[in-house]
């Protein structure tokens, strides 16, 4: 039996690597190393260890705040994630809700939270919120000062 091509080339490549069996070196450029995958370890938290980092976090979403009491559900997330070498460790997991979760995808904690940043700082600058505006604005310098996720646009001038 013949194994068709993948129709996306590139997804697949970045789905090995979601899997841990490529190693990324640079955007585009992946390589195959047997030892790493021999010992790769792509795991999810234990009931043990997420009911120790809910208890840890409060019940409550790190980023936000939201419970479940509120009525949003809570997920046990890895910080570094998995497919970018993080381990199910209590000092790699935090409390997310489903909402902030979802938006933070695979980004790191920088990444997410710069672009969280920019969404508060579009939203007061629409409600006309000066200080929150202006403390989002000193937040996004400080990530620009230091050239922090560069490929992160903040558009300033709309």
């Amino acid at each position: 039996m013949v194994e068709k091509k993948p129709r996306d080339t590139w997804r697949a490549i970045r789905k090995l690597h979601q899997e841990g069996f490529l190693i990324k070196v640079t955007k585009g450029v992946y390589k195959y190393d047997p030892d790493y995958v021999s010992k790769k370890e792509l795991y999810d938290f234990t009931p043990e260890l997420k009911k120790l980092i809910l208890e840890r976090d409060g019940y409550k979403c790190v980023v936000c705040g939201r419970t479940e009491r509120e009525g949003y559900e809570l997920h046990v997330d890895h910080i570094l994630p998995k497919d970018k070498g993080g381990k199910a460790t209590l000092e790699n997991g935090q409390t997310l809700c489903s909402l902030c979760n979802f938006r933070k995808k695979n980004y790191n904690q920088t990444e997410s939270g710069k672009k969280m940043f920019i969404r508060l700082w579009e939203t007061s600058k629409r409600l006309g919120d000066k200080e929150t505006q202006k403390f989002c604005e000193d937040i996004l310098n400080t990530y620009e000062k230091y050239n922090v996720n560069g490929h992160i646009e903040w558009k300033k001038d709309e």
